[in-house]
This record gives C-alpha cells, sequence and structure tokens, in this order.
C-alpha cells in the first residue's frame, strides 16, 4: 500500500460549468482566433473548453465524485438566457485574464448558481467565493501579466445575441503543459425553461 493510499482516496480537481451552445461557441471562437491571430502575448484556451464556471472546487477526493455529482445535481439545472455584452481585462492594471461579460437579465444563473454553491457548502464540499458570482467567458490569458491594461479586443455587435444555455456539467481538471484538459465526469440538460 503506497502512502498515497494510506492517507486516503486520490485527489482530482473539479468544478461545475454552463456549457454554452454550439451556434454561440463556434462563431466566438472564430472572432477570437482571427481577434487575437497575431498574438503572441496570450494563450487562448481550446473551444470545447470554453464555459462558465459556476463553481471551482479544486481539489477532492476521487471517492467523492458520486457525493459531488448528486449534491450538484440535487435541483435539475434550468435553460437560462444570457447574451454577451463586452470583453476586459482583468484585473485592469497588469491584466492577466481577458473575459467575455454575460448578462443575466432575469438572474436566474445567478439564483441556480447561489442554490448550487449553498448545497456544495452544506455538504462540505466548497467553499463560497467571497466576491458576487460573474458569469463570464475566460477568452484568453496572458503568457505574463501586461504592465498596463491588456489590450483586450472588443467585442462585435453580431456576437451579442442573447442566446439560450441549458446544460451544466462537473468537470476534471487536469492541469497540463500546453493547458488544462476538461474531462465530464457528469452532465444533466435542463427538461425546461427557468
Amino acid at each position: 500500500m503506497s502512502p498515497k493510499e494510506r492517507l486516503g482516496s486520490p485527489r482530482l480537481r473539479a468544478f461545475v460549468a454552463l456549457d454554452l451552445p454550439r451556434d454561440f461557441v463556434e462563431p466566438l471562437a472564430a472572432w477570437r482566433a482571427d481577434a487575437y491571430a497575431d498574438r503572441a502575448d496570450v494563450r487562448l484556451p481550446r473551444q470545447e473548453t470554453l464555459h462558465v464556471t459556476l463553481a471551482f472546487l479544486g481539489y477532492q477526493a476521487e471517492r467523492d465524485v458520486g457525493r459531488i455529482e448528486e449534491t450538484t445535481f440535487a435541483a435539475e439545472p434550468f435553460a437560462v438566457r444570457l447574451a454577451a455584452t463586452e470583453t476586459r481585462g482583468i484585473p485592469p492594471r497588469r491584466t492577466r485574464l481577458h473575459a467575455l461579460d454575460l448578462a443575466d437579465p432575469d438572474g436566474a444563473l445567478g439564483r441556480w448558481q447561489k442554490d448550487l454553491s449553498d448545497r456544495l457548502a452544506d455538504a462540505g464540499l466548497y467553499e463560497p467565493e467571497k466576491r458576487p458570482f460573474w458569469p463570464h467567458v475566460t477568452l484568453a490569458r496572458a503568457k505574463r501579466p501586461a504592465s498596463g491594461p491588456g489590450d483586450v479586443p472588443p467585442l462585435p455587435g453580431a456576437l451579442k445575441e442573447p442566446f439560450v444555455a441549458n446544460r451544466v456539467t462537473l468537470y476534471r481538471s487536469t492541469l497540463l503543459p500546453q493547458g488544462a484538459r476538461y474531462d465530464a465526469l457528469a452532465s444533466r440538460v435542463a427538461a425546461k425553461g427557468s
């Protein structure tokens, strides 16, 4: 028996995310590829990793995956209407992250995320963020923080049309030299609208 086995279950890095619909992600990824084509200062996450993080759980015991899944989906997800609004660098000075803000006009996603956060925290699986929930998509990461505000390309109007997202997924995140790889552990599609 190895020391790792004696100490407990092997661990995995996990998070819960709202998956974005293909008819939004594909044009977004095409615009992003063009907008960042000549940028050596940033790394673009792969298209299949574009999502909205609802709860980053950090490292969890593999034996707890069933309990995490059960807790995550104790309330069925529902379809939410979102719209991309603008791009911005985070933080504004010494930008490390290029993000796409998403509007949640009726607050449905925010309410589901709050309920999810509370369920996971009550089960001892998550420590809720102190800052308010921010629905966004990570477009790019700076290879090193910019010395001033990051040069984040503006979003074209064609990508600001509202869309509906209805799939929530529990992911395993594996850190690799070329970027994180996400593997779905469990997923649910909304049965009806909010």
